[in-house]
């Protein structure tokens, strides 16, 4: 399947790569229709592999990359129902979602986040599975789960300590702010920084110039690079899981939902 249009993203074949738009409103987040597309794509990814060099994932919508986790389905799905079958849902949903983010990690290409805007929560742990991150001026970075009494739940946390270390993870994750585009290029998140709204374009570039290399090199080479955590990352699904089983996430997703502003994801 080299094309794709779907209610949440699509894809299609653009110079020898693979480019994944996201288009969900208002801002991308990633509930189950998503995850169902998500999982769409990566199947069809091996099929991809031989005529692709590299793979980019950016946003159509102007608001940003992805405000995260659809925590309203995520909220509306769990109201009513028994605390152990809230959580073996949320479980099972971790676990496909994980899926789909190790198959893009561990992906035979040269993979590439183009981002902009909001790129909080699980949009930055998609955007942190990818090989390399441009952001336009404009992007920000934020995990805000704590205010909901959670962690990250997509694979955040292994991938940052991977990249960046504990330090970032740590301020990051505990004080809930956001970082700007200028930081996270300082403390080695984003490689490069583009004009507003140019960071597609300086992704396909750098995807260009990636194609001129030796496709069995660059995948040896990235996978030198690049481990995953698979341990870590099973231990932060039942970190995820306990921790969504008491009252105050409940509190905390049913005041957001409840939340009138335009954008209650912001800090």
């Amino acid at each position: 399947m080299k094309e794709f249009k779907g209610q949440t993203l699509s894809w299609q074949i653009v110079n020898g790569a693979i480019e994944l738009a996201l288009h969900r409103d208002p801002c991308n987040e990633i509930g189950s229709l998503t995850l169902e597309e998500l999982e769409t794509f990566t199947k069809a990814l091996p099929d991809l592999y031989p005529v692709v060099h590299a793979l980019i994932v950016h946003s159509t919508q102007k608001a940003g990359f992805s405000a995260g986790a659809d925590l309203r389905e995520l909220y509306e799905g769990s109201r009513g129902m028994q605390k152990d079958d809230a959580v073996r849902g949320v479980r099972e949903f971790l676990g496909r979602i994980h899926g789909v983010m190790n198959t893009l990690d561990a992906a035979p290409l040269t993979t590439i986040a183009a981002v902009h805007g909001v790129t909080f929560g699980g949009g930055f742990e998609l955007a942190l599975v990818c090989d390399i991150i441009i952001a336009d001026r404009m992007a920000r970075f934020c995990f805000p789960e704590l205010r909901l009494g959670l962690i990250p739940g997509f694979g955040g946390i292994p991938r940052l300590k991977r990249d960046l270390g504990n330090a970032v993870v740590r301020d990051l994750l505990l004080t809930g702010r956001s970082f700007n585009v200028m930081k996270a290029q300082q403390i080695g998140l984003v490689s490069q920084i583009a004009a507003e709204g140019e960071a597609l374009r300086v992704a396909r570039g750098t995807a260009s110039q990636i194609g001129k290399f030796d496709r069995a090199t660059t995948i040896a080479a990235k996978r030198f690079m690049k481990p995953i955590p698979y341990e870590e990352l099973k231990r932060e699904i039942e970190i995820f899981c306990d921790l969504f089983s008491r009252p105050a996430v409940e509190e905390g997703l049913r005041k957001f939902v409840e939340n009138e502003g335009p954008a209650p994801y912001l800090p």
